[in-house]
């Protein structure tokens, strides 16, 4: 995608080669039809300079190097001067065309530092105070007999129409396109700033969750010992037993977590970028949520015929996709349905949950960190997976369903140049 200067220089190739047709066809148009006496070759060898200059210009664009303020103003004072050498050749000041010279000014304003635009005014005005005394008539002294007042005045008033009304399209389209670049730029800015705040949000909570998992690692240890040494000392107790047998458990559960995020990050950094399909990828986040989760039901719907399409196997990816699989658990753990799909383009993936829906105060701040829907959490679960999504230009939307509850959907891309069946 072209940016900056370099979009300009384009649309600037595009405006010289609009005016090259209107030219080519007034000269010929002032040559067969009104047998005006004209220099052709020296007419001739100026267009040729413009279209010279216009194809030299659309080759540049192809080269790596950017353009840059003082050479797109180098190309405008270009045009000024061929622009220049053909009224001169054609009746100066007289020509019809004259407002032609007004293009490289409102494309100088609407796109170049004022220095440059007051510049280009006053190169405009001296070549247009020049005009006005030195060119080269194209009705000859001898010859005005031939032609009637009346009819040299209509042809100049319809020149001069015929010149304002390209003026015109031209300035206009113009403009609209540098105010579509502008938008345009001012959406990718907005864009990034957006994703330079999640980001400095992520590694905010990235830096928080190190800085915890390591710190959790001595309270853990002493809750294994305390509860081993409760269960030494009361040995007849079977309930204290069995709750303290409940309490290792969970510490034992801890602990595993903490390690196994460790290692994920290690595995991953390793295996560098693993691919695996769709359906691998949701079987592998479903099983993982049944084992934490015994408690659900779900159904899930038909599979797309034909080979599945492929996504990054990484850890952030799955877990994402887990949050999701745990939020739709939480808003009502039954009869969850859980739907695939896909086509050239996109993978889609839909949890329908059978819960209280989301209520419509909060539905605008979904997503953004610390707000949740559940009384419980800290609100970081939606803002991880949004961010991790957003990775891997994909996103998640949710929905209030016609029939009750939450309709979570996935949308992630799919890669063309993706190699399909690495892994089943």
């Amino acid at each position: 995608m072209l940016s900056g200067f370099q979009h300009h220089l384009l649309q600037l190739t595009y405006i010289r080669t609009l005016v090259l047709f209107a030219q080519s066809g007034a000269l010929l148009f002032a040559l067969f039809v009104l047998h005006l006496t004209l220099d052709v070759w020296l007419l001739g060898s100026t267009l040729a300079a413009l279209a010279l200059l216009n194809v030299m210009t659309f080759a540049r664009l192809h080269s790596r190097w950017p353009v840059t303020e003082l050479e797109f103003f180098s190309q405008l004072c270009a045009d000024v001067v061929l622009y220049g050498c053909l009224l001169y050749q054609s009746g100066g000041a007289t020509n019809p065309f004259i407002f032609m010279l007004l293009i490289p000014l409102l494309v100088s304003a609407a796109t170049l530092h004022a220095r440059y635009t007051l510049l280009m005014g006053g190169m405009l005005v001296v070549l247009y105070t020049s005009l006005l005394r030195h060119f080269i008539p194209v009705l000859a002294l001898e010859q005005g007999h031939q032609h009637r007042i009346i009819d040299l005045y209509d042809l100049h008033i319809t020149g001069m129409w015929v010149n304002f009304l390209l003026t015109v399209m031209l300035i206009s389209w113009f403009i609209v396109r540098m105010q579509q670049t502008l938008r345009h730029g001012e959406q990718r800015l907005q864009a990034e700033r957006e994703q330079h705040i999640r980001d400095q949000q992520l590694l905010a909570l990235a830096t928080l969750a190190a800085g915890t998992a390591h710190e959790l690692g001595t309270p853990l240890s002493t809750m294994q010992i305390t509860l081993r040494e409760m269960e030494l000392d009361h040995p007849n107790d079977a309930n204290l037993l069995e709750d303290i047998a409940l309490l290792r458990q969970q510490v034992s559960t801890c602990s595993e977590r903490l390690q196994q995020m460790s290692r994920s990050v290690q595995e991953e950094q390793q295996r560098g970028h693993h691919r695996i399909t769709i359906t691998a990828l949701l079987e592998r986040v479903i099983e993982e949520w049944t084992l934490m989760r015994p408690e659900v039901s779900y159904q899930l719907g038909p599979l797309p015929q034909g080979q599945a399409p492929e996504v990054s196997a990484s850890t952030t990816l799955q877990q994402a996709l887990l949050n999701l699989f745990n939020n739709a658990a939480d808003a009502h753990p039954e009869n969850i349905e859980v739907g695939l799909n896909w086509d050239s383009e996109q993978i889609r993936l839909q949890l329908h949950d059978h819960g209280p829906g989301l209520p419509l105060e909060q539905i605008d701040q979904l997503g953004k960190p610390f707000v949740t829907t559940k009384g419980r959490g800290l609100g970081i679960g939606l803002f991880l997976t949004s961010s991790t999504l957003a990775r891997h230009q994909g996103e998640v939307r949710l929905y209030n369903h016609p029939d009750g509850g939450t309709l979570t959907e996935v949308l992630l891309p799919i890669s063309p140049s993706a190699t399909k069946g690495v892994e089943p």
